[in-house]
């Protein structure tokens, strides 16, 4: 048995991120015990959303006045450092691969069997014709470790208390976004809402995290709603529809002949 079918094997039983790919829910705190600190909270939400490692299966429908487009993919991923995305459907899309591995992020189009280093000005592009960027899905930047973090205020949000945290990017930290507001589930540590602000401070986006179930495992949104700021008449909806934790693939499997193989 090759080292591919092994890994889909132990992954099917059963991603941005993923995708948002690039994800969602780790150990909670002892009953009664709150988190203070907005760092704190932030690493509990990004455990929840990618864990160790992950197998994802979603579905991605782009909204548009006159046309709606399907795109079903599959996703792995490794830590903040590793992670691949192969499209499955449609049928001309097929076999394309986003790659990040450490810094380096590559994209394979197969129609011309070609791999493309991507740089950081791509990362701001739409991925896949949607209204998520390539960061979004790849996740070239860190929520963690590229933000400063606080606590603005505490709200209530489709009925659960959150807080609502405030991400502003570091000096040096490359990132698409100018700032980040986020809504947390403060019982669970699940994302609730994310609206992106652009690098003059005007609204990008919004994402609102809905159909919070079981999966995996855990719980958490298995639905990301995306709306760009200055198209409100478009939509991307990104769905889980599988998605397994702690999967334990080795870095190898990170790699550019992977990419081009059919998984």
């Amino acid at each position: 048995m090759t080292e591919i079918h092994c890994m889909r094997k132990c992954i099917t039983s059963p991603p941005v991120p993923f995708l948002f790919m690039g994800i969602l829910l780790l150990i909670l705190l002892p009953a009664g015990l709150i988190a203070q600190d907005a760092s704190e909270i932030i690493e509990r939400v990004d455990q929840v959303m990618r864990g160790e490692s992950s197998y994802a299966e979603m579905t991605m429908t782009i909204e548009r006045p006159r046309y709606t487009r399907k795109v079903s993919m599959r996703a792995w991923s490794l830590g903040d450092d590793y992670s691949l995305i192969k499209i499955t459907e449609p049928a001309r899309d097929e076999g394309t691969a986003y790659l990040k591995r450490e810094n380096e992020i590559w994209n394979y189009v197969p129609n011309i069997d070609r791999t493309i280093k991507m740089p950081p000005s791509m990362m701001s592009q739409s991925w896949m014709g949607s209204d998520f960027t390539n960061d979004d899905l790849v996740r070239e930047s860190s929520i963690t470790e590229d933000y400063e973090h606080s606590i603005l205020r505490e709200d209530t949000l489709r009925g659960r208390e959150s807080w609502v945290l405030e991400l502003i990017p570091k000096p040096e930290a490359a990132v698409v976004y100018g700032k980040v507001l986020l809504w947390v589930d403060k019982e669970e540590y699940i994302q609730l809402r994310v609206k992106n602000y652009d690098q003059q401070g005007e609204p990008a986006s919004t994402i609102e995290l809905t159909d919070i179930r079981e999966m995996g495992g855990r719980t958490l949104p298995a639905k990301m709603t995306l709306t760009p700021a200055d198209k409100p008449d478009h939509k991307t909806v990104l769905e889980y529809r599988e998605i397994e934790f702690n999967i334990s693939p080795e870095q190898s499997f990170f790699s550019l002949q992977n990419m081009r193989r059919k998984l």
